[in-house]
């Protein structure tokens, strides 16, 4: 991998980890990095891109998120294999910090699957999804973001299509991304959402679910972004 330190343009110390991260996604894009290439050692992409530790780790841990990266102890750094098959990750990798772009993404992939959930998704997937909302229940007072991961994360699935198993992956990214800014949960309202849009699938009435979903998720995207600009 010599020929990186040629291919990579110094990184100025003010843009921080998000360019060295669309630095390691250009090398992707344009083939100086392929899928199953071993990264250089992290003193030496520190004094490549001219970054400290932290700010290269932080890079490093988003991409590793997003499943593009894997990193071995004592093994050194790798991309992975699939990274190639699945273009989305390497565009949330690009904006995973710009959180309104993310939302719009997420809001985007769901609310395409809930509708085609609505004619798809099997009595089994009803019954798991009924299991989480009551599950939120019993976890009101405790951090129940996993149960709601997996709320979205059986609508995304019912949809059973093969070409978009890489959007789905996204969402979940997208999701965990959106769940990690919510600073407080809201229990009464995240099960009266999640009710609304599992009756609207239970009928299987698609414009229902539709517009249940995108009820729960401009809830969702109101608090987070009200948060984050007050920042």
């Amino acid at each position: 991998m010599s020929e990186l330190k040629y291919a990579v343009s110094s990184v100025r110390r003010s843009t921080l980890s998000q360019q060295v991260l669309e630095q390691l996604i250009q090398l992707l894009v344009s083939g100086k990095l392929k899928p199953g290439d071993k990264l250089p050692s992290e003193i030496e992409l520190m004094e490549q891109l001219e970054v400290s530790r932290p700010v290269l780790r932080e890079a490093l841990r988003s991409l590793e998120t997003l499943d593009i990266i894997t990193r071995k102890p004592r093994g050194g750094t790798y991309i992975n294999d699939k990274v190639g098959s699945d273009p989305f990750k390497a565009m949330l990798a690009v904006s995973i910090n710009n959180v309104p772009a993310i939302i719009e993404a997420r809001m985007t992939l769901e609310l395409g699957l809930v509708t085609i959930a609505a004619e798809k998704i099997t009595d089994q997937q009803l019954k798991k999804l009924k299991d989480t909302i009551d599950q939120i229940r019993e976890h009101a007072d405790s951090n129940y973001g996993f149960l709601d991961k997996e709320f979205h994360r059986i609508i995304a699935l019912s949809a059973n299509n093969p070409i978009v198993e890489g959007m789905i992956i996204s969402l979940l990214i997208t999701h965990e991304k959106t769940d990690s800014l919510i600073k407080y949960r809201e229990p009464d309202i995240t099960i009266e959402h999640h009710l609304a849009i599992y009756e609207a699938l239970k009928n299987r009435d698609p414009v229902e679910a539709f517009k249940q979903m995108y009820r729960h998720l401009s809830f969702v995207r109101n608090k987070i972004l009200a948060d984050y600009e007050n920042e």
